[in-house]
């Protein structure tokens, strides 16, 4: 993969990155995105960032602080549900209100599908995305990831159902 962005870093979390932890977490506007639906506590996600060993035969999941040029953390990308059998795993990923549409999520994106591959020879990544959220579609698109099907009614955000899409990488 020779489309490997250098606008961004990835790195392991460290005990400073709790308040950023902390307001990801804790952003009600993006529960709807994923299975969150309950807050969490800086003593939890204290105790997360201790515990975790970032071992995703261990762990099952890795999860990795996407850093600037400037060094700030803009997000957070994570590799989880990995299945070692199929070798395959389930890719989410937050960009920060203030750091939005400038291309970290694309250059993250990038960067953790080189690592899936290289480092952890995963075979394939997979998102599941809210039909209409065509920001993260066209990220995932970017990244050469295919929509292969679509679930009916897969979100629900305390209102209404909604569609979503399953895109895939094969590595």
């Amino acid at each position: 993969m020779t489309d490997i962005p250098s606008m961004v870093t990835l790195r392991a979390m460290e005990p400073e990155d709790l308040d950023c932890l902390y307001e990801i977490e804790n952003d009600t506007s993006i529960w709807n995105a994923g299975t969150t639906s309950v807050p969490y506590s800086r003593y939890t996600l204290y105790q997360y960032i201790a515990n975790n060993k970032n071992d995703i035969y261990e762990d099952k999941q890795v999860r990795l602080m996407i850093e600037n040029e400037d060094k700030v953390v803009v997000g957070i990308i994570d590799i989880y549900d990995y299945e070692p059998k199929h070798q395959r795993a389930e890719v989410g990923i937050v960009i920060k209100t203030g750091f939005r549409n400038r291309g970290y999520a694309t250059a993250a994106v990038k960067m953790i599908k080189h690592y899936a591959l290289t480092a952890l020879h995963l075979h394939q990544l997979y998102v599941y995305i809210d039909k209409e959220n065509a920001v993260s579609r066209k990220v995932f698109e970017h990244c050469s990831f295919n929509q292969t099907a679509e679930l009916k009614d897969w979100l629900y955000d305390g209102h209404e159902y909604h569609d979503a899409i399953l895109m895939q990488a094969i590595l």
